[in-house]
């Protein structure tokens, strides 16, 4: 792949591949399923790669929190398929990312990631571009009828 292609936008044609990237971030979803989400519009999804194959994901929103006085982005999925990586798509897929926080008047971007051993990688590519973990991410189930507790 040219490492020099544009990173874009989704589109919704892209659904069975971000589908396929989804899938290996660990969320599996099925082509249907991926155009719904793409539809929802309530974040913004770029892709990199060639008309032909998408190679990484990285899905984003901004918000803006009571005790902030500007917006904050939040990096809510970030993926490159496993053949493609350490060659630069993450970096650019990042930089696109901080240029559109910047865009959108943010203060800077949050970004969590899963504590298993099989994300040590990506908690070493994202501290190499300059993040620094800062807290804890907790998370509680909920159902219709009452709180689930593990």
């Amino acid at each position: 792949m040219d490492m020099t292609a544009p990173i874009r936008e989704a589109q919704p044609s892209d659904a069975r591949e971000v589908g396929e990237l989804l899938a290996e971030l660990g969320y599996p979803v099925n082509a249907l399923e991926a155009a719904e989400r793409l539809a929802r519009g309530n974040e913004t999804v770029f892709v990199a790669g060639t008309e032909r194959r998408l190679v990484g994901l990285l899905s984003a929103w901004s918000q803006l929190p009571i005790w902030r006085a500007r917006p904050e982005a939040r990096v809510t999925a970030m993926v490159v398929r496993s053949e493609m990586r350490g060659q630069g798509i993450g970096t650019a897929l990042m930089e696109r990312a901080v240029q559109w926080a910047r865009d959108a008047g943010c203060e800077g971007i949050e970004l969590t990631s899963g504590m298993r051993a099989e994300r040590e990688p990506a908690h070493r590519f994202y501290e190499a571009f300059g993040l620094r973990r800062t807290s804890y991410g907790f998370w509680l189930p909920v159902t219709e009828d009452r709180i689930e507790r593990h």
